[in-house]
């Protein structure tokens, strides 16, 4: 099936954006401990930085998917690169402690004027019965540049701690360039003037989300983004405590488990919404995504940790584009804002997952697993009741328009 207005070229050009980003964000993960010894810091000040970037894609993303309803989706996907390369630059250049934390923030707010843009972007470009497979691609984009992000990173740092900062910042300005050259605006001026006025604060955005019709949904991201911060950010720690894993038997343990998922996202997630449905798919990836936290307290080694990690992995690489397109379907001509408020309940799981799971594991290395898996059991419920709730109501609940209510 085709994609509207002959869209795969600017699909690739986006999906090579996120690839960038995603990448980008990665490269940091086995240098960071490295660099942060430099400046005579602990963990603490890792935990911070991680949770910097989170917190401010998180402020800024309901800012960012607002401004490309507005102001086109091209431009602030453009402006996003531009500040995650230049935040990729300061972290490479930097020796002082503070400007580390400026460029967590820069690429934080890189990353929320990115993300949201492009999913908006996706849905201007596909139509209702295709949106799945455009935004399955760019959720596989996401999550191959998430898994083999690290592994680049430290590929590179084989030639200087601050190279693989540097090579992202240049990739990054080369592929702003390519945006600005190649990708086509798919916001009409006339929206442009229509939408030109004052923009509510972030919180009173948030409180508008409460009152959408897809607000189940954000929920459900949020729980999504915890339980996946809350895996990544402990797993390692607990398989090499319980284990004794070696730092290459957690690599391959993650790069393998994370290809499963994308390959799922690029080859498997469009015919499996096709045939079951969103909520269907949503529903039982939530079970999986469960079961799967609550049985790696009963893993016995390598390879039943390895296949406990895949399904967790394949239920998020199911979960996650299957709420982007219920979303997105039901956002109408607010894709910008929906957007938005999507990475920022995003985010808010990328911030408090890792500080919760952190605290739980020194309590008991399996609790922060038994509280993930409580806390998608009652996601699972919420999900349940909204489907019956849209069932009843014919599947057409009436929409409420953002731009209506701030009128």
């Amino acid at each position: 099936m085709k994609f509207k207005q002959s869209s795969e070229f600017p699909l690739y050009i986006l999906m090579v954006n996120m690839f960038i980003a995603m990448t980008g964000i990665g490269v940091i993960i086995p240098i960071m401990p490295t660099v942060i010894q430099e400046f005579g810091v602990g963990g603490k000040a890792f935990g911070l930085l991680i949770a910097t970037f989170a917190f401010a894609q998180f402020l800024f993303s309901p800012l960012a998917g607002d401004l490309s309803d507005r102001l086109g989706r091209k431009k602030t996907i453009v402006f996003g690169l531009v500040l995650f390369s230049f935040s990729q630059l300061l972290f490479g250049l930097t020796n002082q402690l503070w400007l580390l934390y400026v460029s967590r923030v820069l690429g934080g707010m890189g990353g929320a004027f990115m993300i949201p843009s492009m999913m908006a972007y996706v849905a201007d470009i596909t139509t209702m019965e295709n949106r799945a497979k455009g935004m399955g691609r760019l959720g596989a984009s996401m999550s191959l540049g998430f898994v083999i992000g690290p592994g680049i990173g430290g590929f590179l740092s084989e030639f200087g701690l601050r190279a693989p900062f540097f090579i992202a910042a240049a990739v990054a300005a080369l592929s702003a360039v390519v945006s600005v050259a190649f990708l086509p605006e798919t916001r009409q001026a006339a929206h442009f003037s229509a939408d030109a006025k004052k923009r509510d604060s972030l919180w009173k955005q948030l409180i508008l989300s409460v009152k959408t019709p897809y607000f189940a949904l954000l929920i459900m991201m949020f729980t999504l983004s915890f339980g996946l911060a809350n895996f990544q950010s402990t797993i390692s720690l607990f398989a090499d405590i319980k284990f004794g894993f070696e730092p290459m038997d957690i690599s391959v343990l993650m790069v393998t488990a994370g290809m499963i998922g994308v390959i799922v996202q690029a080859f498997v997630l469009d015919r499996t919404l096709r045939r079951f449905g969103e909520i269907p798919v949503m529903n039982v990836s939530l079970v999986a995504a469960g079961f799967a936290m609550l049985s790696l307290l009963l893993a016995q080694g390598f390879w039943s940790v390895m296949v406990i990690s895949s399904v967790f992995f394949i239920a998020a690489s199911l979960l996650r584009p299957a709420i982007n397109t219920m979303v997105s379907k039901m956002a109408g001509d607010e894709q910008g804002f929906a957007a938005g408020m999507n990475n920022a309940y995003m985010s808010i799981g990328n911030v408090i997952g890792p500080a919760l799971a952190g605290t739980l594991f020194d309590i008991n290395m399996g609790l922060p697993y038994v509280f993930g898996a409580l806390i998608i059991a009652a996601c699972l419920l919420i999900s349940l009741k909204w489907a019956k709730t849209r069932k009843a109501a014919g599947g057409s609940q009436s929409r409420i328009g953002y731009s209506e209510r701030v009128r």
